[in-house]
C-alpha cells in the first residue's frame, strides 16, 4: 500500500521533533539570538481577545503562545495543539491548561470554534501550506485572528544567500554538539528555501479569505510575523 506524501511527510517531522524536544526551548532561543521570546509576547499584545476568548496554540512547541495568552488579564482558554507526544508532554509540566496531539490538517475542532489561532515555527513545516491555512479558517470564527511567527526570506537576493548560509551554518553547529547530528537543525534551511516569501504568505491570507492583513519583520526580513482577520460574512 502507498503512504500519501502527507502523511510520510508528517511520520518524519513528528520523528524529527520528537527527538529535538528536549532542547527545543534552548534551540529557539539560540537561533534568535533570545529576541525570540519578545516576537511571540509582542503577538499576543497586539492581537485582541475579548474576555474568556478561546485561542489555538497550533504546532505549539512547549507552548510559549499558550502560556503568554493565559497570562493575560482576558480569562482566554488557550488550547495547545502539536504533532508530537514528546512536545505536549514538555507543555504539560510547563502547565499548559489544554494539550491536543493532532496534524495540523485534520484538526478535531468544531468549525468557527476559535476566536484566535497562533502558529509559532509551524507554517513552514506543514506539508501542504494551503490545506493547511483552510483548515485553520476553517476552526476560526468570523472576525478572529491568525498570528503566524516563521523565519522568512529577506527580499535583497544576496542578504537572503548570506541568512541562508548563516542559518545552515548555525544549525549545524547547535545539531552536532547538541545531538552529535549537524542535520538536525540545518532543515531550516532547506525548509525556508521551499517557503513563500512574506509578501507571498500575506497574498495567499488574503486569497483565502482573511482581512486586515499585516505584515512584521525582524532580523532584516528574516523573521516575520503575520496577522491577519478572518472576513465576517
Amino acid at each position: 500500500m502507498t503512504v500519501p506524501a502527507e502523511k510520510r511527510d508528517s511520520r518524519l517531522m513528528r520523528r524529527m521533533f520528537s527527538d529535538i524536544a528536549p532542547r527545543y526551548d534552548f534551540i529557539t532561543r539560540a537561533m534568535s539570538f533570545g529576541m525570540d521570546s519578545g516576537w511571540k509576547r509582542r503577538g499576543v499584545e497586539q492581537t485582541p481577545l475579548r474576555p474568556g476568548a478561546w485561542v489555538l496554540d497550533l504546532a505549539c512547541g512547549t507552548g510559549d503562545f499558550t502560556l503568554l495568552v493565559a497570562g493575560g488579564r482576558n480569562d482566554a482558554r488557550p488550547v495547545s495543539v502539536d504533532l508530537t507526544p514528546p512536545m505536549l508532554g514538555l507543555a504539560r509540566r510547563r502547565g499548559v491548561p489544554r494539550a491536543v496531539c493532532a496534524d495540523a490538517m485534520r484538526l478535531p475542532f468544531a468549525d468557527r470554534q476559535f476566536d484566535a489561532v497562533f502558529v509559532g515555527y509551524g507554517l513552514r513545516n506543514f506539508p501542504k501550506l494551503e490545506d493547511s491555512l483552510r483548515e485553520i479558517l476553517r476552526v476560526t470564527k468570523p472576525g478572529g485572528f491568525l498570528v503566524s511567527l516563521d523565519f522568512s526570506l529577506p527580499a535583497h537576493p544576496l542578504l537572503r544567500q548570506i541568512y541562508l548560509a548563516v542559518l545552515y551554518v548555525q544549525g549545524a553547529f547547535w545539531g552536532l554538539c547538541l545531538h552529535g547530528n549537524p542535520g538536525h537543525y540545518t532543515y531550516i534551511s532547506k525548509s525556508l528555501r521551499g517557503f513563500v516569501t512574506s509578501s507571498g504568505l500575506a497574498d495567499l491570507l488574503a486569497r483565502l479569505g482573511y482581512s486586515q492583513v499585516r505584515v512584521t519583520e525582524y532580523v532584516f526580513g528574516g523573521i516575520a510575523v503575520h496577522s491577519a482577520a478572518k472576513q465576517k460574512p
